[in-house]
């Protein structure tokens, strides 16, 4: 059965094009590691300055592969090298996908 992990960012207004445009130049670091299925980063609309980062995988196990591996690399470069966060808080919600529905072809 997949999971979702939904990363909850707040991330104060004069962040947003920072935060947005470091996931645009992320260019694939998630896209093909094993077990991954899809990924969205959803901005607020209103009323919030929450931003939600969805990813489904086949399974736990493969996001923590993901996690111990190319996530380190994606997000790491050393301290030194790190670019100050454009979010200024983070939670991880873990959910298991027990049904799902898609357009009719």
């Amino acid at each position: 059965m997949s999971i979702v992990k939904i990363n909850v960012l707040t991330v104060p207004e004069e962040q947003r094009e920072t935060l947005e445009k470091r996931f645009a130049s992320r260019a694939g670091s998630v896209e093909n590691s094993d077990g991954f299925e899809w990924f969205e980063l959803l901005r607020p609309v209103e009323g919030t300055d929450t931003y939600l980062v969805y990813t489904r995988w086949r399974g736990e196990e493969d996001f923590q592969k993901w996690m111990s591996g190319m996530s380190q690399s994606s997000h790491g470069g050393g301290e030194q090298n790190r670019p100050k966060p454009a979010s200024s808080g983070s939670t991880l919600w873990t959910f298991e996908v027990v049904q799902q529905a898609a357009p009719k072809q």
